[in-house]
């Protein structure tokens, strides 16, 4: 028992030696428990000795709670690690054009661009573009191909003006030949501007729109009109 309690000293030196109070708070604890332990043995009564069933037991849960620290401590080492890396994955979208979901895109240089994946074929699709603030300053009619297709916005509103740059959304109402309507799943398109790694995770920055690493569905999309 003698070198088992050794061996779980050397332990909880080292775990005291750790930055958190946690494992400050289970060295100090420990300490204390040798000390009373230590002395307990020291005047026991030699006819009559102590059950060490429960010192047993309880060197036993102190070893499970510092390899508990021990293990959260590895865990927050694999967490900074894999934050890093993907920080680093996400610095390689800087430049590279991505689709993303979503209905929100920016006119830029006089072109917004979104994806637009109908369930089928729809020979009536009418898409509306609205500005930020939710008023409609465009609509188009047009078909719709079975498969993702890329849809561009020329920026003209309703009355053939220019649209000031800026988010704007979209909004597919479309049906097939038999009237019936046709679900649209619809993504965005554009170019990484930059990434921040200022959160939990990492986010690209299109224009003024930031879009989770997580959401990116495709890198590389063309943006030639459709």
């Amino acid at each position: 028992m003698t070198s088992g309690i050794s061996s779980l000293t050397s332990a909880a030196s080292s775990s005291s030696a750790g930055k958190t109070a946690d494992s400050a708070t289970l060295a100090s604890n420990f300490t204390q428990f040798l000390t009373l332990l230590t002395t307990q043995l020291k005047n026991q009564n030699p006819l009559d000795p102590m059950d060490t069933n429960q010192f047993t037991q309880q060197l036993v849960q102190f070893a499970q709670v510092e390899q508990q620290l021990k293990g959260n401590d590895r865990l927050d080492s694999i967490l900074a690690s894999s934050k890093a890396a993907s920080s680093a994955s996400a610095t390689s979208y800087i430049g590279k054009t991505i689709t993303t979901d979503g209905t929100t895109a920016d006119l830029k240089d006089g072109s917004a661009t979104w994806s637009l994946t109908p369930a089928r074929a729809a020979t009536k699709a009418v898409v509306t573009i609205s500005d930020s603030k939710g008023n409609v300053v465009g609509t188009q009619t047009t078909s719709l191909a079975a498969g993702p297709q890329t849809f561009s916005w020329n920026g003209k509103n309703s009355s053939g003006l220019a649209s000031a740059a800026g988010t704007y959304s979209i909004k597919v109402s479309a049906t097939d030949a038999t009237g019936a309507a046709v679900s649209v799943a619809t993504e965005t398109t554009g170019t990484v501007d930059e990434v921040d790694l200022s959160g939990a995770n990492p986010v690209l920055v299109i224009g003024t729109s930031r879009v989770p690493l997580s959401s990116v569905t495709g890198i590389g999309l063309s943006t030639t009109s459709g």
